[in-house]
């Protein structure tokens, strides 16, 4: 484990601010990659002062808003129909379109602000507000909100563990034992409701 998170560290440094706003750009797209492994690692080198720790959430926040808006525009022109059929390759089918319709209609454009702090919502809520022409500068707006409070949020626990590094390193299996219960838990609890559904 302490190798992973070396790896992830040496990762972010080398790569620097642009890997941070790719990164977070290939995370807010329709490619799943967890922002977690960019942003606290972030936070952790800004500790070091390696990074500066606003820029990093900067360059976090804008990497967020492209990919939103590359989801946007995408639905925009390409409508439901091409993103449903391709959308495959890319782990994303019908259902997770009508759960993100479905958000977006109940929530309205807000959503494209509290979805941003929802695992799964925050890749794909921002289609249906492309589909539903949703006013560009309202979008980008509710979209730098809720990735900016997310972003923080990752980058400063990063930041947090750097200053309690030999608590971390002496209770990291800990850490790692409940991180992995958490995630167990969470999925069957998922499963459990959509069987339940059904």
């Amino acid at each position: 484990m302490q190798s992973l998170v070396d790896f992830l560290v040496v990762s972010i440094h080398t790569f620097g601010y642009f890997g941070i706003f790719f990164l977070m750009f290939l995370e807010s797209s329709f490619i799943p990659f967890p922002s977690e492994v960019v942003m606290i690692p972030a936070g952790y080198l800004a500790h070091l002062g390696q990074m500066n720790l606003f820029i990093a959430i900067l360059c976090g926040v804008l990497g967020s808003l492209a990919g939103a808006l590359l989801n946007y525009y995408l639905a925009l022109f390409l409508g439901r129909e091409i993103l449903i059929k391709f959308g495959k390759y890319v782990f994303f089918d019908e259902k997770t379109m009508i759960k993100m319709e479905n958000f977006f209609a109940k929530h309205g454009h807000i959503s494209t602000f509290s979805g941003r702090l929802i695992p799964v919502v925050r890749q794909y809520i921002s289609l249906p507000a492309g589909l539903g022409r949703m006013p560009l500068a309202l979008f980008c707006l509710y979209t730098s909100l809720g990735a900016g409070i997310w972003v923080s949020i990752l980058t400063t626990l990063g930041y947090f563990l750097g200053q309690n590094e030999a608590l971390l390193k002496e209770y990291l299996h800990w850490i790692t034992f409940g991180l992995a219960l958490f995630v167990l838990f969470s999925v069957g609890l998922y499963v459990a409701l959509q069987l339940r559904k059904k």
